[in-house]
């Protein structure tokens, strides 16, 4: 048993090294080449509009249910008029890019691992070498283009999403008016909070892309390795989003902050 965890953990390593330099070959090949624009714009099909409503009705709900856990405490302390704004917080600064990349991570990161793992054990890719097609070029940048490019759009409108459902909780069931609520979120929110949000959102739809692609890439062992490949991609991308969440969290907010002081 001893050997068979081992042995699955150099594995492990050996695939996240892979991904770590198949990050390189993208910079790199984004800064010399040409980008494949119709596999882009699949990509992009893909990844945003196929995604919008399950990233979508998660906002809603976890803005509905962030407002009930809160708002109660809030009202008995008396900082009824500062929820609107905690939940504005606590959404750009986190909910809504963490949670729109762990929905990516299952859905779009998933299907990058299984779909480039299949052309892999299929011999697909070596098809595409044999035809002089770079299968980083033809690949794995267009799905990296275009989880950078929509994750921060999904994760603006998953915000927009989680306020409206948090908005309706409290003047529905707290008696919270309109205006107090949405001039503490604006009192609250600053042009960096929006910012942080769509810098994390770049840089979890990279992660997603690069370590869905890449598990795919070094798929072996037929369709019992296509499986393989995508449930450890989707667990490695997910430990990437917190662990680059916790860094990037830790480089943006560090020290003390000031946005109490709207109240």
């Amino acid at each position: 048993m001893a050997n068979f965890y081992l042995s699955s953990l150099a594995l492990w390593s050996q695939r996240l090294l892979a991904a770590i330099l198949l990050g390189g070959q993208v910079l790199i090949h984004l800064i010399s080449r040409p980008i494949h624009r119709r596999n882009t714009l699949e990509q992009m099909a893909a990844v945003g509009p196929e995604s919008l409503v399950i990233a979508l009705v998660t906002a809603i709900f976890v803005g509905m249910v962030f407002t009930i856990q809160v708002t109660r405490e809030f009202i008995n302390f008396g900082a009824g008029t500062a929820i609107g704004g905690v939940l504005a917080l606590t959404l750009a600064r986190e909910l809504a890019p963490v949670l729109t990349a762990v929905v990516l991570a299952g859905r779009v990161g998933s299907a990058f691992a299984a779909e480039i793992g299949t052309m892999r054990v299929t011999e697909q890719i070596d098809a595409l070498q044999m035809l002089q097609s770079d299968p980083v070029d033809y690949l794995v940048i267009p799905r990296v283009v275009a989880c950078a490019l929509m994750l921060p759009l999904l994760s603006i409108l998953a915000f927009i999403t989680g306020m409206s459902g948090g908005l309706l909780i409290a003047t529905n069931l707290y008696g919270i008016s309109y205006t107090v609520f949405m001039n503490s979120a604006r009192n609250f929110l600053t042009i960096w909070d929006l910012a942080s949000a769509i810098t994390k959102a770049v840089v979890f739809g990279i992660l997603i892309a690069i370590i869905g692609s890449s598990w795919g890439l070094t798929t072996t062992g037929g369709a019992k390795g296509v499986g393989q490949s995508t449930t450890t991609a989707v667990v490695t991308a997910l430990l990437a989003i917190f662990i680059s969440n916790f860094f990037l969290s830790w480089l943006m907010f560090q020290g003390t902050g000031s946005a109490l002081l709207g109240m």
